[in-house]
């Protein structure tokens, strides 16, 4: 291992080499240069990787370096079929790096994993549908089944999915936005009534603010980096509240610009740059709030305005309670929990007053906290004093990490339905779905844990790696009668399965999906609501993959028969499940028609028409204090040693729980993954020095230990009591009961820990 700060800019050089060295390992050389330059172009894939959108012009290059990642990875020559898992156990599966499970390639033909043997077994598509069928026919209840989604899976799949699912019988549809952005879509319908983000790529151009909060796009949304850079170069002031100093916060070289490559020059991304405590972001918006509310009764003073007073009385209601919790916040409070001053936050106040048009991005920095919810509520407060809700240039935007997290929810994937999609449901279809709230993740793994839940469906993902509570979630798999799981590679879920499980591979976005009609697309929606298609350029014919659309019609006709559509007859054209979309859900209008638009078209939202979909059909200013403390004092009790606030991140040679190599090139970290990000002077404080070996253990008031033992100490620069590693490694420290308020989102940016030196420190060869 070693560590050496990074002295260069995001993007620029180091990029072009990390990218030529993954697509030299993908063993796929040729056939992978074609791949990326049909990344997210018109006729091409869309980016497996991250949901950030595209800019209308022409461009040869729109992939990023983890986007090249993605579709290298995707795209290796290496396959793992029968004769790999008769080779290889289970058990020893297990133990590997999640690395080198998805090293080894493409799952290439379906495999069954049956009780006596620890070996996966080739079993035929027809076969494999049977299990899945006999399995849930023989569950007492449908909803004695989970039903799991990653947000790679497109439109059309996860139509599909939900279809299927509801015609079952259940709305148990946990899925990968329950552990990201769920508070962003709960605060936002409670406030302005959609779920979504009101702005669009456009907007970008026209701001003349942009607040970004709890993110690291050089990481993981790095195309984002280029509409940073060009904002700052245009005169815009983006500023940054991150805990870490993070690099693609600072500078980016754009690597398509041959004359910043070739002077070495670089962008700057932010104006200015604020480092908050973890949990500190909600005391950092409400000060902001509490400077322009005292500005604003001494310009009323003189007859005038400091907020937007005509939008507020015509959009809005709750201002009066929201302003009194406002003005009863204490400035000691503030700056303790945000970890800022009064004086830092006055020229965040000014930034914000001065500028006519502003959008405030955020992640997952943000959503993965015990009041998330209450935070997004006081950001979107704050755009709704001064009207920055429903005009050009201006707005709300939750950046989203899984290329169709948001699409997945368009479509019906949502553990509890609006009355309005089942509605539609039960009139184009002709059946009575469920209108039960169904389980979200914490709750299914609770269910499953408890053998209330007894089957398992993964259409995409990794649930063992992305959940919180490792060994608990090892047990929930452990505990179900059979296990299904539809994916490109193998990883951690597959080899620690149920009784019985599935293998099911499935084609990405980089193969060409054949089928009766011909070459077949699948459409996408990113997180600016447009929706464009995908069509991959691959041929994988010669291995028995399928895509997704063809498993789920594969696993509904088994289950359910031909009814109540002839599910086999969508996958030989899926211009008929577009079909089908467009007479379901709102906004697909001539889904077919509008998809020849190059680049896609607009789902326009209601709130960016200034049209709120609430009970009083008004924007909200809803009111929460500030935490007490982002850790309780229920919590702080638990031990006597000093606490620190502990958040899981990615590193740059990952995404999500995909691990593509050993080098966190930005944050200067090389060849080891179980490290700890702390101050440098907490460090001191605990008798220790930079380098040093440490057990972490959380601190949760029951009766499972928690705990991981010997990561790296390394000094970097983050607020002093608050601490960061890498996930999945570090997720055993996250408690399943932890999660957020209204979202039940796992805290994993808010994890109580305490350290102490390792007990067993590894063997260093020298």
């Amino acid at each position: 291992m070693s560590h050496k700060p990074y002295k260069g800019a995001a993007g620029g050089w180091g990029a072009l080499a990390s990218t030529a060295k993954h697509i030299m390992k993908s063993e796929n050389v040729a056939k992978n240069i074609r791949n990326l330059l049909k990344t997210n172009q018109d006729h091409g894939f869309d980016c497996p990787g991250c949901a950030w959108g595209e800019k209308g012009n022409k461009a040869t290059f729109r992939f990023c370096e983890n986007g090249a990642k993605a579709v290298n990875w995707e795209a290796s020559a290496k396959r793992v079929d029968s004769q790999f898992f008769a080779q290889h156990s289970v058990a020893w599966l297990a133990k590997q790096s999640d690395y080198f499970l998805e090293y080894q390639g493409r799952l290439a033909e379906p495999v069954v994993y049956q009780p006596g043997s620890d070996h996966y077994q080739a079993i035929s598509w027809d076969e494999a549908f049977q299990l899945i069928a006999k399995h849930l026919h023989q569950l007492e209840s449908p909803d004695q089944a989970e039903f799991y989604t990653s947000g790679r899976a497109s439109n059309e799949a996860a139509f599909l999915y939900q279809l299927f699912v509801r015609r079952y019988g259940s709305n148990n549809f946990p899925d990968c936005s329950n552990m990201c952005h769920e508070a962003s879509g709960h605060a936002l319908n409670a406030s302005i009534g959609v779920g979504k983000g009101t702005v669009t790529i456009e907007d970008f151009e026209l701001a003349d603010a942009i607040f970004l909060f709890g993110q690291n796009p050089g990481t993981n949304h790095p195309r984002m980096l280029e509409t940073l850079a060009h904002a700052t170069q245009r005169g815009a002031k983006v500023v940054a509240f991150n805990n870490l100093k993070e690099r693609g916060l600072e500078r980016f070289a754009n690597p398509q610009k041959p004359r910043e490559m070739l002077s070495g020059g670089a962008s700057p991304t932010t104006s200015h740059y604020y480092t908050p405590k973890l949990g500190g972001d909600m005391a950092a918006v409400r000060g902001v709030v509490k400077i322009l509310l005292d500005r604003h009764h001494q310009a009323l003073l003189h007859g005038e305005s400091v907020f937007d007073q005509a939008f507020i009385e015509q959009h809005t209601e709750g201002l009066a309670s929201y302003l009194i919790e406002v003005e009863q916040t204490h400035w000691d409070f503030i700056e303790q929990q945000s970890g800022l001053t009064k004086a830092q936050l006055e020229s965040v106040a000014d930034i914000y007053q001065q500028s006519e048009r502003v959008i405030i991005a955020w992640a997952m920095g943000i959503t993965q906290h015990k009041h998330s919810v209450a935070t997004i509520n006081e950001i979107t407060n704050l755009q709704l004093l001064f009207g920055q809700v429903g005009k050009d240039g201006a707005g709300l935007c939750p950046v989203r990490g899984h290329s169709n997290v948001q699409g997945d929810r368009t479509m019906g994937i949502n553990e509890k339905p609006s009355a309005e999609l089942l509605a539609s449901i039960e009139q184009v279809f002709g059946f009575t779905p469920p209108r039960k709230p169904g389980h979200n993740v914490v709750q299914a793994l609770e269910a499953m844990l408890k053998g209330s839940s007894k089957v398992f469906i993964g259409l995409g993902g990794n649930i063992l790696a992305a959940a919180p509570d490792t060994q608990l979630v090892e047990q929930a798999l452990a505990n179900c009668e059979l296990t299904v799981s539809i994916a490109t590679k193998l990883n951690r879920t597959h080899v620690n399965p149920g009784k019985y499980s599935l293998i099911l591979p499935c084609l990405g976005r980089t193969d060409v999906d054949m089928q009766a009609s011909g070459p077949q697309k699948v459409t996408v929606e990113d997180s600016f609501s447009m929706v464009h298609a995908s069509q991959g350029l691959v041929d994988e014919s010669r291995h028995n993959m399928r895509s997704e659309p063809a498993i789920i019609a594969g696993m509904a006709n088994a289950v359910l028969g031909a009814s109540p559509v002839e599910w086999l007859a969508y996958i030989d054209n899926y211009d008929r499940i577009r079909d089908d979309i467009e007479r379901t859900i709102p906004g697909f209008e001539h889904f077919n028609q509008r998809l020849q638009h190059p680049g896609g078209f607009y789902l326009c939202n209601s709130a960016r028409k200034r049209l709120w979909n609430t009970a009083s059909a008004k924007a909200q200013f809803i009111s929460h204090a500030l935490p007490e403390d982002v850790v309780p004092a229920s919590i702080r009790e638990l031990s006597d040693n000093r606490i620190f606030i502990l958040q899981t991140l990615r590193s740059h040679d990952q995404y999500n729980t995909t691990i593509y190599g050993f080098e966190d090139r930005y944050r200067g970290i090389y060849n080891e993954r179980k490290v700890l990000l702390l101050n440098a002077q907490d460090i001191a404080d605990l008798g220790m020095k930079d380098g040093d070996w440490v057990d972490i253990e959380s601190l949760w008031p029951d009766q499972q230990q928690r705990k991981v033992q010997a990561f790296r100490l390394i000094a970097y620069d983050i607020p002093r009591g608050n601490a960061a590693a890498y996930f999945p490694e570090a997720n055993p420290l996250v408690p399943l009961a932890s999660k957020g308020d209204f979202s039940d989102t796992p805290t994993s940016k808010s994890v109580a820990v305490v350290l102490t030196p390792c007990s067993a420190p590894p063997i260093e060869l020298r």
